[in-house]
């Protein structure tokens, strides 16, 4: 099955497809992890993009039933040099391609990903397709500069229902912006009691919930794109403390008076050092996003810069300067990556105790 990756910047890639026979298309993005692929591939962050992975080798320990972030992929499709047929991992159910296949899934290997990563790197991300070998080169790349992505990624992810993922400890509204799995997990483990709530949940019907504390979730595309959303943390803020990973993080921003913009490149990977302002110590961190909040923006909140990625200096982190309210870019829940920042959780728990108990004593 002969396949060809064309950007619309002219570039064309030759190679092999694998899992369904099917054109796609979408931003292409690189990620630098070595493994985890499976999670990355279910990750709702990744919703309307075309990953590349930048390891040469993926599928050699297969697909297990332990390791998906979502029940259902909104991944658009994968690019590898090398997928690898026979998987040897004592847990592995299925290879790659028989993954793709089920899944509806296509991607393709064999083409140059060293080479289309340095084009990523300095020209940014760009619109891709990947087609049959037979396409016309020129019609793809006047349509894909013609065509205009979708701004409803979040919308596309989040649940359309209400669920809760029952504890006994300290009561949590999460706001599923595309949240992974690997949130639920960390929740779980400190034996919180989580409500998962649509991404267009108010803030009134938040509160007759009557939380303890309110995640606010990963998820793709812009958060200028998220209606609702800042009005939402605006109303909730002082009155029950807030976490936000990610493109929660983002919104925080946004709803506090700060501003977003795009990354040329983004951050994609399981290696990326952030250095923590307060402790002074690094955390190597688990980090897939393409905005970051604009940290001269942030003079006129009040909002802190807490963390920093060490690559490029951008914002990682924030904390209000006078609600119970912090922010990381990266993703604590790891998934896959190291587990360096999971002491974010019990920082969150922390807090919502702390507030619970000044309410009480009123």
């Amino acid at each position: 099955m002969k396949k060809k990756l064309i950007l619309e910047s002219g570039e064309v890639f030759r190679g092999k497809g694998f899992g369904a026979d099917q054109d796609i298309e979408g931003e292409v993005v690189f990620n630098t992890g070595m493994t985890g692929y499976q999670e990355l591939i279910s990750d709702p962050s990744y919703c309307g993009q075309i990953v590349c992975m930048t390891y040469p080798l993926i599928g050699n320990y297969g697909i297990n039933r332990d390791d998906y972030e979502s029940i259902e992929p909104a991944i658009k499709g994968l690019i590898v040099k090398e997928v690898c047929d026979f998987p040897s991992n004592f847990r592995a159910q299925m290879d790659l391609d028989e993954f793709f296949k089920k899944r509806n899934l296509s991607g393709i290997s064999g083409i140059d990903t060293r080479r289309l990563t340095r084009i990523l790197r300095n020209a940014g991300v760009v619109k891709g397709k990947i087609v049959s070998e037979d396409a016309d080169e020129n019609t793809v790349i006047e349509d894909l500069k013609a065509s205009i992505l979708a701004t409803d990624q979040v919308a596309q992810v989040s649940t359309k229902t209400s669920y809760a993922n029952p504890g006994r400890g300290l009561k949590v509204v999460l706001v599923d912006y595309g949240s992974k799995l690997g949130i639920l997990r960390e929740l779980a483990q400190r034996d919180c009691d989580v409500t998962v709530v649509s991404q267009d949940t108010t803030a009134e019907e938040i509160l007759l919930i009557n939380p303890d504390g309110v995640m606010l979730s990963n998820g793709p595309g812009d958060p200028v794109d998220v209606k609702g959303a800042t009005e939402m943390i605006q109303k909730l803020l002082g009155k029950v403390p807030i976490f936000g990973i990610c493109l929660g993080h983002q919104l925080i921003g946004l709803a506090c008076g700060a501003k977003t913009f795009k990354l040329k490149f983004g951050h994609r990977g399981g290696n990326h050092p952030v250095l923590d302002l307060k402790k002074n110590k690094v955390a190597i961190t688990s980090q897939n996003h393409g905005y970051a909040v604009d940290q001269e923006s942030l003079k006129k909140t009040d909002l802190e810069e807490t963390h920093i990625a060490l690559n490029d200096r951008t914002n990682e982190g924030l904390k209000h300067k006078i609600h119970p309210c912090f922010s990381v870019q990266y993703h604590p829940e790891a998934s896959p990556g190291p587990e360096d920042a999971n002491y974010l959780f019990d920082e969150f728990i922390e807090m919502m105790e702390e507030f619970k108990s000044k309410k009480l004593s009123k």
